[in-house]
């Protein structure tokens, strides 16, 4: 996975914010699936939609994270 993100990452920087190898496995499983909609979102035209689309996964991602962080 990370390695695919590393690929993707040479024409939208933002995914390198995808990355969850390095969460605690809890945060990773709810982490891990937005990773793959940003690799598959990445493969479309590269346009503002697009950039667009990335941010605000990455916003979802993390509000995903802190969720599952809430007591």
């Amino acid at each position: 996975m990370n390695e695919q993100l590393d690929r993707a990452a040479m024409n939208y920087p933002i995914l390198q914010f995808f990355k969850c190898g390095h969460l605690p496995a809890n945060l990773q499983k709810v982490s891990q699936p937005f990773a793959e909609l940003a690799i598959i979102l990445a493969r479309a035209p590269r346009n503002a939609e697009t950039s667009a689309g990335l941010r605000h996964l990455v916003e979802a991602k993390d509000c995903a994270v802190r969720a599952a962080l809430a007591r």
